[in-house]
């Protein structure tokens, strides 16, 4: 029996790391013919959080190590133990791309793990396209009335939700070239299941797909006006809320959010003790518990996607108000494609400076608390076919055993 070892090097981006280390315990349980190591990117985004996250993954599972990088080379010529599994290939955050390259040098094939939707790895290899074929720029596309008809997606797309970095001139270059290494990986697992992205997976004719719906942490935050803080609870409709108010880093510094140590100094005067009875302000959230109790009624999410499938999965309702990276994509996905969400905003983009006003934020939680019956059929169903997919010959679990058996077949 082959023994194989994969080698993970995800992001440092605590979203993107955990998502890659729940997929890695998803394939080396399993398989007992798989090792997996983990080399860790030294970073300050929440060290301290990896860290523990680390501990407890090795306690649970044997066959998984992180090895952290270090920052001085090391000897090419180290011996390695002749009872070594062997390498079996290179699993890559869309990142970390440029390590295709020394999987060549090494002679073993590298995979993708995207972390994003299927229908957004179709939409990067479109705009790819699009820009070295047809030589269109997507920066054009900023603020127009555009809409894309793309094989990934049923329905039309504006092309002014791409994300910020695809429709600004100067992170365009570097998207373009992640989006064409795409191509050269051996297969690409995307963090998604069937049933709830046929259509997109459907269109890829040659990529190699695994589906998996692994459980994920999230910080979430809200970032608003001041002045509409309180209007966006008190005038929304008196539902009980419970609000995860975290602190964003300072302007250009590249750190994870966090807490308070006083929230009542960025809210108006009096609206902790007005809200006493109907709502609680907290700081970081165990996203996953809360939306498991049963007393949730609904989600107001910045849309990222490991959130969004964390909705999907406990059956709760969600309202969108993306911020950043590519959550104006998912916004659509939710609202429009899969008709599966409330809408507050779609195309909100935290560093437009861009307020919402009470307005919209009271129409959109009316909305997600009075969420329509159709739609909350559809999203049970979904929520369980979301659950299936990793069941024995579940769509999830027949996609695992094939790439498992992709990569040992494919040792050198």
């Amino acid at each position: 029996m082959k023994n194989a070892e994969l080698v993970f090097i995800p992001a440092p981006i605590i979203g993107h790391f955990v998502s890659a280390v729940e997929v890695a315990k998803l394939l080396s349980e399993r398989d007992e013919r798989l090792s997996i190591t983990f080399l860790v990117m030294k970073s300050s985004l929440s060290t301290k959080i990896a860290r523990s996250y680390n501990d407890s993954v090795i306690a649970a599972c044997g066959r998984i190590r992180f090895i952290d990088l270090p920052e001085v080379e090391l000897d090419p010529n180290l011996p390695s133990s002749p009872d070594s599994p062997r390498l079996a290939g290179f699993v890559l955050d869309m990142f970390s791309t440029s390590i295709i390259d020394v999987a060549n040098e090494f002679g073993v094939p590298s995979y993708i793990f995207l972390t994003s939707a299927a229908a957004f790895l179709g939409t990067t290899l479109y705009i790819q396209a699009l820009h070295d074929e047809q030589k269109v720029d997507p920066p054009e596309f900023k603020n127009s009335d555009v809409e894309l008809v793309m094989p990934c997606l049923a329905s039309p797309f504006p092309a002014k939700v791409l994300p910020s970095p695809v429709l600004g001139k100067d992170l365009l270059p570097l998207c373009l070239r992640l989006f064409r290494r795409f191509r050269e990986a051996k297969g690409i697992m995307v963090n998604t299941f069937y049933e709830l992205e046929s259509h997109a997976i459907n269109s890829f004719s040659d990529a190699f797909i695994l589906c998996s719906l692994p459980v994920f942490w999230k910080y979430g935050k809200f970032r608003c006006g001041a002045s509409e803080r309180d209007r966006m609870w008190i005038g929304a409709s008196g539902h009980r809320f419970l609000w995860s108010l975290r602190q964003p880093p300072p302007n250009g510094e590249m750190e994870a959010p966090s807490d308070y140590v006083n929230p009542a100094e960025v809210l108006p005067e009096g609206f902790l003790d007005r809200t006493s009875e109907i709502g609680k302000i907290i700081g970081w959230a165990p996203q996953v518990d809360i939306l498991a109790h049963p007393s949730i009624g609904g989600f107001v999410s910045h849309c990222g996607w490991n959130s969004t499938l964390e909705s999907i999965w406990f059956d709760v309702p969600m309202a969108t108000w993306p911020l950043y990276a590519e959550q104006q994509f998912n916004a659509f996905l939710m609202i429009v494609e899969f008709r599966l969400a409330i809408e507050i905003q779609v195309n909100y983009r935290m560093d437009d400076c861009e307020i919402v006003r009470a307005g919209e934020i009271e129409k959109g939680i009316r909305g997600l608390m009075e969420f329509d019956i159709k739609k909350r059929e559809k999203l049970k169903e979904i929520s369980e076919n979301s659950r299936k997919a990793l069941m024995k010959d579940g769509s999830s679990s027949t996609w695992l055993d094939r790439v498992i058996q992709d990569m040992i077949d494919n040792m050198p």
